[in-house]
């Protein structure tokens, strides 16, 4: 299979189930909006969720994956099978003692770290200690399940850990449209959900257990015991967790920051949901991908074909999230009211979405292109050096979000992680370009600056007609209506974008015909 396969692959299945985490949220919205049960749940599931994606989404597989395919190449399957059994038991036996720690600790938590500003407001407090309780050992569960993937991404399955996340969308989607059904007041809904995160994260994890056993990997605990190939994986796996989990670190910190207010912490995720499809989508199929490639690359002592990967690699986030960026910032709000604006999300919380969304928006390349980098220095096992630049993002994050919330409220702690992510950026590139590990070739160099201009045409045909179609995006109009304003936006958009971007040479043809290719394949 090709890199642009592989690409397709995964992110088809990102792009599946951040479409089903769309109707999730719509349904939230509807049911929830952005009142006290939606930031209580939204809080409680944040600490947990910090987890998922800091393990599922690359950072653990950082680590793991380069060591996993060295024991593949010099122990063959069966030395590769003995190394995952030994870190299978020494990571179940570490995320029992930290869930049951933080188990005990998490009035403490929620007080200190999940949602500082609950401390007030008892009902808010104690039912946001409940939930947080309840979903927390769904950590262990995805943490044994990135663990699964990074195997079977190194055996070329890419399947069965890219379509995993797509359950735990579908079991809320049914825990709502049940609680719909019954006419579970918001407390009951929360409570519900937080359940059924917990039993999403079992079945996440048996999909990918019984993909690990098909490929002849039938893993057996062993008690946990600290070899020199384990010390080598946790000397990578910490570094790489703090750097993976850049994002997410900083939306705790924007949430702790915004709990302070009412509505702040769900109109933030709210608005997250909306940028993390491109970003998932490409950032996310990018790393799991390019790490491997590259692993593979530099072990074989091929340069130049890991260069050309790189570019390569870079050059498809660029093509798929600058358009993106720059469509959620000229039509926000009319994304907004059709994916959300029913039942409890009324008018004034798609404004406040929108305006977030549109922050948010100049951050979505950064996000996407710090995914696209780190495997870099992932794939010859430097770790430190990524973390160094996380824990300035980080810093700077959580000085403006202070500084920033006084004055600009949520859309200051958007605005704080745009900058944090886009100085994460620039650290890591000027360093690869440093150390000679990066050179930008002469196609990247041609083709980046046409796909910025083919965006910025975009951006500004489609602002013009959706200022034509106003009316189609009142609130009063019908939903079919404003879907169908959507729609017509989006494939203008689509039209202008795809047709500057092919007649100016601004993409690579073959690439473009390979991913529609493999599209109608799937």
């Amino acid at each position: 299979m090709s890199l642009v396969g592989k690409f397709a692959t995964v992110g088809g299945a990102t792009f599946a189930s951040r479409l089903l985490g769309f109707a999730r949220e719509t349904m939230m919205a509807a049911a929830l909006g952005n009142g006290a049960m939606a930031d209580v749940f939204y809080a409680a599931f944040r600490f947990p969720n910090l987890f998922r994606r800091l393990f599922a989404e690359g950072a653990f597989n950082a680590a793991f994956v380069p060591l996993f395919s060295k024991e593949i190449e010099e122990n063959g399957p069966d030395g590769a099978k003995r190394f995952a059994e030994q870190v299978f038991g020494v990571l179940f036996s570490f995320l029992f003692v930290i869930t049951v720690a933080m188990e005990l600790a998490m009035p403490l938590l929620v007080r200190f770290i999940i949602a500082p500003g609950f401390a007030d407001d008892v009902e808010k407090f104690d039912m946001t200690v409940r939930l947080a309780s309840v979903m927390f050992p769904y950590l262990i569960c995805m943490s044994l399940m990135a663990m699964m993937s990074g195997m079977l991404n190194s055996l070329h399955r890419y399947f069965a850990a890219a379509i995993a996340p797509v359950f735990l969308n579908v079991v809320l989607i049914g825990v709502l449209a049940y609680g719909v059904y019954a006419g579970a007041d918001p407390e009951h809904m929360a409570r519900n959900l937080s359940w059924g995160v917990l039993g999403a994260g079992i079945i996440q994890l048996g999909v990918v257990y019984i993909d690990v056993r098909r490929a002849g990997m039938r893993l057996t605990f062993r008690l946990p015991k600290i070899t020199p190939k384990i010390r080598r994986l946790v000397a990578l796996a910490v570094p790489a967790a703090v750097t993976g989990g850049v994002i997410q670190i900083n939306q705790i910190i924007g949430q702790a920051v915004a709990s302070g207010k009412d509505g702040a912490i769900s109109a933030l995720q709210y608005a997250d949901r909306l940028y993390q499809l491109p970003l998932g989508v490409v950032g996310v199929a990018g790393g799991v991908v390019l790490l491997p490639e590259l692993s593979r690359a530099l072990k074989a002592g091929n340069a130049s074909e890991a260069s050309h990967i790189q570019n390569r690699t870079i050059e498809f986030v660029l093509f798929l999230t600058v358009p993106a960026a720059f469509g959620l910032m000229v039509i926000s709000p009319e994304i907004t009211r059709v994916l959300y604006e029913r039942g409890a999300f009324g008018p004034e919380t798609t404004a406040l979405v929108a305006a977030i969304m549109t922050v948010y928006a100049f951050g979505l390349p950064a996000f996407a292109l710090t995914k696209a980098l780190q495997p870099a220095f992932y794939a010859r096992e430097n770790t430190r050096l990524p973390m160094r630049f996380t824990i300035v993002a980080v810093v700077i994050n959580s000085i403006l979000a202070i500084s920033l919330f006084p004055i600009l409220a949520e859309r200051g702690i958007a605005l704080a992680e745009v900058v944090s992510g886009w100085t994460n950026v620039v650290l890591l590139a000027t360093t690869l370009v440093i150390t000679g590990h990066l050179r930008f070739d002469r196609l990247l160099m041609k083709r980046g600056p046409l796909i910025i201009a083919s965006a910025i045409a975009m951006a500004v045909a489609v602002r013009l007609a959706a200022g034509r179609m106003s009316h189609w995006f009142a609130p009063e109009a019908a939903f079919l209506q404003q879907l169908g304003g959507l729609l017509i936006l989006l494939s203008l958009a689509a039209i202008v974008y795809f047709g500057l971007v092919m007649a100016t040479g601004g993409v690579n043809r073959a690439l473009l015909g390979r991913l529609v290719k493999r599209g109608r394949k799937g």
